[in-house]
């Protein structure tokens, strides 16, 4: 079996690297954009599962990364499973003008994964991940956003954390946020 893809010139170049450390010049279309591309994907249906970091991700890849890396009494079973991109960080959109490209990872996935990702290469730029926390609330505020923060998380501060990556303080911190809610409710 072959498989082609058909591809085009994109529009602008990538915003940056996976990680940022510094803040982009977003309009607010930028971020009309972002939202209404995520929120389309999500109302979405496939059979296609997601495989990011070019893992499948499962009920239990998800359950063993939290695990591996934090402690707590709370349920990781994830409850909505919808159509993800899976590889969303800044290297995969362009500015000025929203484009979203790289999909090979694509796949149902858990709500709030994109979020979580795009937030998770944000850290180092404490206002843009606050803006991504707000564009994207209704996913964080959800069971499964807040699953999927912990299991971006993981990967920040799991077995293979890199102890100068300026992320690990601000992700410590949300960690324990989140572990907090997940186990009042």
């Amino acid at each position: 079996m072959w498989r082609a893809d058909e591809t085009g010139l994109l529009p602008a170049a990538p915003v940056g690297s996976a990680v940022l450390s510094k803040a982009p010049e977003l309009p607010n279309e930028w971020w009309e954009a972002l939202n209404a591309s995520l929120d389309a994907l999500a109302a979405h249906r496939t059979r296609r599962v997601a495989t990011p970091d070019t893992d499948t991700i499962t009920q239990e890849l998800v359950t063993e990364s939290i695990r591996g890396a934090f402690s707590g009494g709370f349920d990781t079973t994830v409850q909505r499973w919808v159509p993800a991109h899976a590889d969303l960080n800044w290297a995969n959109v362009t500015a000025p003008v929203f484009s979203l490209f790289d999909w090979e990872d694509w796949g149902n996935a858990p709500q709030g994964l994109d979020s979580a990702s795009l937030w998770a290469s944000s850290l180092a730029v404490p206002a843009l991940a606050d803006r991504v926390r707000q564009e994207r609330r209704r996913d964080f505020e959800s069971r499964d956003g807040k699953l999927m923060t912990l299991f971006v998380c993981s990967k920040i501060l799991g077995p293979y954390a890199h102890p100068e990556d300026p992320r690990l303080e601000p992700a410590r911190r949300m960690a324990e946020q989140v572990i907090e809610e997940l186990q009042a409710g």
